[in-house]
C-alpha cells in the first residue's frame, strides 16, 4: 500500500523525527554525530531550509526545521541516503540503516513550536540519560551560548530568543512543566487540534501506532508519558480521550 501524503505545514515548520530500523544504533561514536550534522546542515542549506532546534540521541533523531520550498522529502532523503551509505562503509552493516519514512508532524501556532523547541531539547533527560543542559548533541548551547559539539551553530537562535528574553528564558522553557511558567501569555492549554497533534507526534516518537498503546504500559512508563502530555498543555480530558487512562488516574499523576 503507497504511503499516504505528508501533510503540509501552514508555516513551514516541522518535527522531523527519523529512527534507526528495527531501533537499531545510529551513532557508535563522535565521528558518527559529526557526520550526521554536517549532511544535516549541508543538505538544509541546500534546500534553503532553516533548521531550529536538533538532538541526536543513540537510535534516533529530532529536528525542528523550517522548510518553505516544499523540499523537505527531497532534503530527508539525500541526508538520509548519504548517512546509511557513510554507515555501511564504515560498520560493515548490510541493508536499510533508517526506518523505511521519516516522520514529519506540521507545527502551526506559536505555543506548538515552542512547545517542541522544549519537547527536542528536554529528550536526554526524558529517557533518564543526562540534564538537558549538559547533554552535549543537541543545540541547546547554541541558545545558551555554552560549548558547541560543531563548529559552527546549524540553528537559527535569535527569533526563539526574542520571544523569551534571551538565553535566560530559554533554560527556563526547558526546565519547566508548563508551558506558562516560562512566560507565555493566554490561556495555559492546547486546543483540541493541537492536543490530537501533539499526541500523534508522541505516539510516533516512542513507536506506538497511537497513544492508546498508553495503557498497556507497566505503570511508571504510562505516568511518564501522561505527565509529558500534561506539562505540554493537555487538559485532564483531552488526554483521557488520546489516551483512554481514565480521567480519575490521569488527574491522580503529578
Amino acid at each position: 500500500m503507497a504511503n499516504a501524503p505528508r501533510r503540509r505545514s501552514e508555516t513551514g515548520v516541522y518535527h522531523v523525527v527519523v529512527r534507526g530500523n528495527g531501533r537499531q544504533v545510529l551513532f557508535y561514536d563522535d565521528a558518527d554525530r559529526q557526520a550526521f550534522l554536517a549532511m544535516l546542515a549541508r543538505r538544509t542549506s541546500d534546500a534553503g531550509m532553516s533548521i531550529w532546534a536538533w538532538c541526536l540521541m543513540s537510535n534516533h533523531v529530532h529536528m525542528l526545521l523550517e522548510d518553505q520550498r516544499n523540499e523537505l522529502s527531497h532534503a530527508m532523503q539525500l541526508l538520509l541516503t548519504g548517512y546509511a551509505r557513510y554507515f555501511n562503509d564504515k560498520t560493515g552493516h548490510v541493508g536499510h540503516v533508517f526506518q523505511q519514512r521519516f516522520f514529519s508532524e506540521p507545527i502551526e501556532s506559536e505555543r506548538y513550536f515552542m512547545a517542541a523547541v522544549r519537547y527536542v531539547h528536554i529528550n536526554p533527560e526524558k529517557d533518564g540519560i543526562e540534564a538537558a543542559s549538559t547533554y552535549r548533541w543537541s543545540s541547546y548551547a547554541e541558545y545558551t551560548g555554552g560549548a558547541l559539539a560543531t563548529k559552527e551553530p546549524l540553528c537559527t537562535t535569535k527569533p526563539v530568543l526574542d520571544v523569551l528574553d534571551g538565553p535566560q528564558g530559554f533554560v527556563e522553557l526547558c526546565e519547566s512543566a508548563e508551558l506558562h511558567e516560562a512566560g507565555f501569555e493566554g490561556s495555559l492549554h492546547l486546543s483540541d487540534a493541537e492536543a490530537i497533534r501533539l499526541a500523534d507526534e508522541i505516539a510516533r516518537a516512542r513507536g506506538f501506532a497511537h497513544l492508546m498503546e498508553v495503557r498497556k504500559l507497566p505503570r511508571a512508563e504510562r505516568d511518564a508519558v501522561i505527565r509529558q502530555l500534561r506539562g505540554n498543555g493537555m487538559t485532564i480530558n483531552q488526554v483521557e480521550r488520546v489516551t483512554g487512562v481514565g480521567r480519575s488516574i490521569v488527574a491522580r499523576i503529578h
